[in-house]
Formats: structure tokens, sequence, C-alpha cells
């Protein structure tokens, strides 16, 4: 055989092999395709099984508690900064303070708090919604009949408002006659640097000689306790008519302090039943029992500042109103915060009328008193007291 010949054949098989190994990768290309579409399409099929979704979600909700977990651990156990934690985990900020969210609503996390004894956080939150109160304080006292530890208990619980909410260059309205606002500023300390506020009478200081001292030293106390400036009213809460209340009215001195009425941003007041206390009763700004009789018969169920109210908490309107130098009712509603303090089953209905006209928005009260104003039906618990 020529050597021509042997490159011929040569030649020619290897095209042959070559065309083979074409083949072959295509073949295979061909099979790797249709193995890929097989295994596509039957992943399709299991993915659609609601085994497979079930199963799925499982795995998604065990790494998301796993993650809520973590991060409520880092934060409550830890005491991590939600930033430090953001950091850590490479998370955002906002994405740690939502997890940390749905940490609580998954229960998680559960926050509790341990209310101490004498504390009624329960009875001041069921006041606060009952009556659409700013603020409601109960205190914890043993003396339901409105006695001298009650009055301590009450005044103390005051002058701590007082202390920590008093603002600076607030104008504060006090009643003259309160028995319980002279417990409070009895209970007070001074506070530590000047607070630029003004201190005014709001119900007429003068009376019996025995008894106006009380009403001065209330507001000259409680001008020194907050290191700030008073201002009196010198006018009897109550005068003999009318004509005598003009009288006082056009004296200088009356209207300067009652100017700042429109300016008060603080009121403290008592909260009176029909009888009058044995402090209003000695200063001698008090009505007779005729005069009582007739505010009696026309609804009156309380006062704040010798101005009465019915059990709605509406004024009642008569002659005697007349007589009265003071703050109106309706002036109390605009202060912004208007504090009654008052307690003792006697001021029950007082309290309630206060409440529902909307006359105040802060109550300091006694524990007994609370849970009875929270009592349904409200008229009926008045009729067992007086009973």
């Amino acid at each position: 055989m020529r050597w021509s010949q042997i490159v011929s054949y040569a030649s020619a098989y290897l095209f042959r092999y070559d065309n083979i190994c074409r083949v072959k990768t295509s073949i295979r290309r061909v099979f790797t395709h249709v193995n890929l579409h097989i295994y596509s399409c039957m992943r399709m099929i299991v993915s659609s099984t609601p085994q497979y979704r079930e199963a799925r979600r499982t795995m998604t909700r065990t790494d998301e508690l796993r993650l809520l977990a973590k991060v409520a651990y880092l934060y409550y156990e830890r005491g991590e900064r939600q930033s430090a934690i953001a950091t850590q985990l490479d998370l955002s900020q906002a994405t740690v303070s939502r997890l940390l969210k749905r940490a609580e609503e998954e229960q998680i996390v559960r926050i509790t708090v341990s209310v101490p004894r004498g504390v009624y956080a329960d009875l001041e939150e069921a006041l606060e919604q009952a009556y659409g109160l700013k603020e409601a304080i109960v205190v914890d006292t043993v003396d339901d009949e409105g006695g001298d530890q009650l009055l301590r208990d009450l005044g103390a619980a005051a002058a701590f408002y007082v202390e920590t909410t008093l603002k600076q260059g607030e104008v504060v309205g006090i009643s003259s006659w309160s028995a319980t606002l002279l417990a409070m500023a009895n209970a007070m300390r001074p506070l530590p640097r000047p607070s630029e506020a003004r201190v005014v009478q709001i119900l007429g200081g003068v009376g019996d000689p025995a008894a106006e001292g009380h009403a001065v030293h209330l507001t000259r106390q409680l001008a020194l306790l907050i290191r700030g400036q008073a201002t009196f009213l010198p006018a009897p809460g109550i005068t003999g008519g009318a004509e005598a209340t003009h009288h006082f009215l056009d004296d200088q001195y009356v209207q300067n302090a009652m100017a700042l009425f429109e300016h008060v941003s603080l009121a403290l007041v008592g909260i009176g039943a029909l009888e009058p206390s044995k402090l209003l009763a000695s200063s001698g700004n008090v009505f007779s029992a005729q005069e009582l009789g007739l505010l009696r018969e026309y609804g009156a169920v309380g006062d704040i500042c010798l101005r009465f109210f019915d059990a709605e908490g509406n004024p009642v309107l008569t002659s005697l109103n007349d007589r009265v130098i003071g703050l109106s009712l309706e002036q109390l509603r605009s202060i912004p915060r208007a504090v009654g303090i008052a307690g003792g089953r006697n001021k029950l209905a007082a309290i309630h009328g206060a409440l529902v006209g909307r006359r105040i928005n802060v109550l300091i009260t006694d524990r007994f008193t609370a849970t009875r104003l929270i009592q349904r039906p409200f008229d009926g618990v008045v009729a067992e007291l007086l009973h």
C-alpha cells in the first residue's frame, strides 16, 4: 500500500471520528437539557402540592421566630441598644424596632408591671377612662369618713403632684377655705430653685379673723414653697348682698387679683359637699340653713369655690351666686389643669357631679371613693351610702 493511500484512509477515519464526537456531544447536551427540563417540571409539580407549601411556610416561620427571639434577647436580656443590634445583625435600626414590636405581638416578649402595695393603677386608669380625666391619683388610706387621717393622706399626694408637675412661670390658683389644701401646703417641701410662678387666691379670703389666718397662710405658704409670688383676693368669699359684691368688685386690688383668673394654668381646688366643712363654717363664708335648703331644692349636691352645681355638674344659679366673689365654674372648666382634691363618703355625690360636669380634669381622691365612682349604677351607690 502506497503512502498516499495510508494518508487518505487516516484522514477519512479521523473525519468520521470527529463527527462521531460531535454527535456524542450534541446527544449529551440534549440529554442534559432534557434532564433539566424534567427536574424543573418535577419541582413545579412538587411545589404546587399543599404538603410542600406547608413545609416551606414552616421553615420560613421558624426562621422568622428565630430572628425575633434573637433580637428580643439582645435588647431585653443583654441590654444592647437598637443601633448596636442593627450593626451586629446587619439590619436597619427601623427593622430592629419593628422586630421588637413583633416580638411583643407574638408573645415572645411579655412585659409585666409589678405594682407596689398601696398603688392603685387599675383604679386610676378606670377613673380616667370613665370620666375623661387627664390624670387620676388614687391614695391609699384607712380613713373613709373624711377625718384628719384622710386629709393628711390626700394632702401628701397633692403636695407630691405639685412638686413634680409645676412648670416655670405658671399661674397657680388656689381655693382659700379648704382643709385638704391646707394639709397639702403643710406636707410640701420647698422647691430647690425659683419657679417664677404666681399663686393667686381664686376665692375671697376675708372672713372671721379667727379663721382668716388659714386662708392667708395657705396662699403665702404655697408661694414660699414654690419660691414664687403671692396675690391675695382681699374680699370675703360671700358678701351680704349683691350691692356689697359690687362694692368689693370696684376695689382695685380685688380687680388685680381677679384679672389673673384668666391666666391660671393650674387650679388647686377642694370639692365641698352641700354642708360646709368646719374650716369654711368657722370662716363665716357660709350660707344660712334656709339658703342651703333652697340650694338643695334646686338640686345642688356640692360646690367648688362656693359655686354650687347639681348631680350632672350643671351650675345651680340662684340669687346666692351673686354674693360669691371668686372663680366661676365656667372659668374653672377652661383652665388647662383643674385639680380637684377630695375624698370621703360624704363628698361622693359632689365629686361625681364635678367629674360628669367636666369641672375638673385631674382628680386626687382615696381608694374607697375611687371604687365607688366606677361602680354602676352610680345612683344606687349614693342611695346606699345615704341610707
